[in-house]
């Protein structure tokens, strides 16, 4: 009976994500990864055609646990609650009280390291990114307009736009910094900051 090989491509796509993340595309060689999931190149190869058909798995596989995240959430909040405006408010919480596992895990986002990377964007593995924002995009505006009054004039989709680009800069600023407490501190001033707009200004 043949070996199921998913165990060993998910160790080469989980040691890949950590040193693309923490050293860059270009820095990080088939080698390093070979090294790092304590494989062989045979196994690599039969996994993987090129280091770019790595980049391209490993950016399918966190966009796809990315949406997942954040279809989750968005079903959470739709269960706890009827109201338009929490559900937006408790939709940041969510990530918010599980920031610091976030950070625990991971230091920074595959998005900030592919988008870097000239040499990425131009072979295409940037549209898988480009689908994943559009998604978050959309769910977040669908709570947002639902929680907005009828003779708003604000625009529900870059107010979406603002939620993903507060988690694409708090995670620069952990990283900048050193301080991974960003990410919680950066979400809990977002989600004020929309207490004030959807609760307090709606009073």
């Amino acid at each position: 009976m043949p070996r199921n090989g998913a165990p060993t491509r998910e160790r080469i796509l989980d040691a890949a994500e950590r040193l693309v993340i923490d050293n860059g595309y270009a820095a990080t060689s088939v080698d390093r990864v070979i090294a790092e999931s304590r494989t062989s190149k045979g196994s690599f190869f039969h996994h993987f055609a090129s280091k770019d058909d790595l980049a391209r798995a490993l950016v399918e596989r966190y966009a796809a646990a990315d949406i997942t995240h954040l279809y989750a959430a968005i079903a959470q909040v739709v269960a706890d609650t009827d109201d338009p405006a929490e559900r937006v408010i408790e939709f940041v919480r969510v990530f918010e009280e599980g920031a610091d596992d976030l950070m625990s895990a991971q230091s920074s986002c595959l998005y900030v390291s592919v988008l870097t990377e000239r040499e990425l964007v131009d072979r295409g593995t940037s549209s898988q990114i480009t689908a994943a924002i559009v998604a978050w995009r959309e769910a977040i505006a669908d709570l947002l307009r639902a929680a907005l009054p009828p003779d708003s004039d604000l625009d529900a989709e870059a107010l979406a736009d603002h939620v993903f680009v507060t988690f694409e800069g708090a995670f620069i600023l952990c990283r900048a910094t050193g301080d991974p407490g960003h990410m919680r501190r950066q979400l809990g001033a977002l989600r004020r900051l929309f207490e004030v707009l959807l609760v307090q200004g709606a009073a």
